[in-house]
């Protein structure tokens, strides 16, 4: 492939690319002390898909945005799909939420009373209800269950509680529709979490059926754990259904996509280049908490890091890679990766951006628009919905 056709093809997949943002990280949100108000966050579900739009406009690859349920209930989901449409964008992904509520507190799913279990599921089912409504093709789950301490609950009936809830809601779900399912490490439980890593979500996924995948949130992990392997892994066995992008220091920081470690998430995007997931099949998705930093220009910030880490990724030169490798020269393959990585990508991507009608600079073009202001405007003085609001 010449130099001129290989940058043609590279454009043409970050054309294709889609980035969902998610609805909550428009809203107020903080550490675990504090929640920072800001002036102009959205106060209601329609607030939020106008902002997403906005990151849409600018970007031109970011078409849908998850929900959060119950954050952004409504009285007639049918109406926000519709209205979200109108805005130009889609409802995406599907958000449960079985961990606010105080009957939560030993568990939603594997609480061991059945009563709380009951309730839990029928929360998941209502999930599927507001897939049904708006359109959505995923469900996505994850589980604050787990134990603080030894002896606390049978950690293999637990599993079996897991496993039942998530049959009952795969069986409900329609032919075009599918469950992600979402694995942390620790936290808010430290002794045990009921789906703690991607081995557990996988068994429960594999014994569930095609429909079922796993979900890789990249700040989940522990310390120094290769996600890219993860990600090798649950490609080659047909099983992963998307990524939660975001950056972590410590734990699940939960901030912008790219910032700590961009070359972690350009490894990530080669992987997923290389083992045929760059495809709508794989949802690509923000999940972040901007705590102190102005929302709309972060969303669109994290975007930028997604695609400029997917151009680099694209431009890996695979059969010298392939052939270095044949060679058993580390040197060279490795060359082959950071001369990837450290090609300067933002002239590339910002003719993408203009190809597609958006903006070369969308931070720049946002600040230019007068939305920030008119949102404070408009805004200020009524209730904010923001992080579990």
């Amino acid at each position: 492939m010449t130099g001129r056709s290989a940058v043609s093809a590279v454009k043409a997949a970050l054309k294709s690319q889609a980035v969902e943002t998610p609805s909550w990280a428009f809203g107020n949100s903080g550490t675990r002390f504090k929640v920072f108000a800001q002036r102009g966050v959205p106060r209601t579900p329609q607030e939020k898909l106008a902002d997403a739009a906005r990151v849409h406009a600018h970007t031109g690859v970011a078409p849908s945005v998850a929900l959060h349920i119950p954050w952004d209930r409504v009285d007639d989901y049918a109406a926000l799909g519709a209205h979200a449409r109108d805005l130009g964008v889609r409802v995406g992904v599907i958000n449960s939420n079985v961990f606010q509520d105080d009957d939560y507190k030993l568990g939603s799913v594997t609480h061991p009373d059945p009563a709380v279990r009951r309730k839990a599921l029928a929360h998941l089912l209502d999930c599927v209800d507001v897939m049904d409504a708006t359109g959505s093709r995923d469900l996505k789950l994850w589980f604050s269950d787990g134990t603080n301490y030894p002896g606390q609950d049978d950690i293999s009936a637990r599993q079996g509680r897991l496993a039942e809830a998530l049959s009952a809601v795969y069986e409900r779900l329609g032919d075009d529709q599918r469950m992600l399912l979402e694995y942390k490490l620790f936290e808010p439980s430290f002794y045990t979490m009921d789906v703690p890593d991607w081995g557990t979500a996988y068994a429960h996924c594999l014994r569930l059926g095609p429909r079922a995948q796993v979900v890789v949130d990249t700040g989940h992990h522990a310390p120094g754990t290769n996600i890219e392997f993860i990600v090798a892994v649950l490609l080659r066995e047909k099983k992963l259904g998307g990524f939660d992008f975001n950056s972590r220091f410590y734990a699940d920081d939960d901030l912008m996509a790219g910032a700590a470690d961009p070359f972690q998430l350009f490894r990530i995007m080669y992987e997923v280049i290389r083992g045929g997931g760059f495809t709508p099949d794989t949802a690509f998705m923000l999940d972040q908490c901007h705590n102190i930093e102005e929302k709309i220009p972060a969303v669109i910030r994290s975007v930028m890091n997604v695609q400029e880490a997917t151009a680099k990724a694209l431009l890996v030169d695979a059969e010298a890679l392939a052939a270095a490798q044949r060679a058993g020269d580390v040197l060279a393959a490795h060359a082959v990766l950071m001369d990837a990585f450290n090609t300067d990508v933002r002239p590339l991507v910002a003719e993408v951006r203009t190809e597609l009608g958006a903006d070369a600079d969308p931070v720049a073009a946002y600040h230019a628009s007068g939305y920030g202001e008119k949102i404070v405007a408009e805004r200020v003085g009524g209730t904010a919905a923001g992080w579990g609001a």
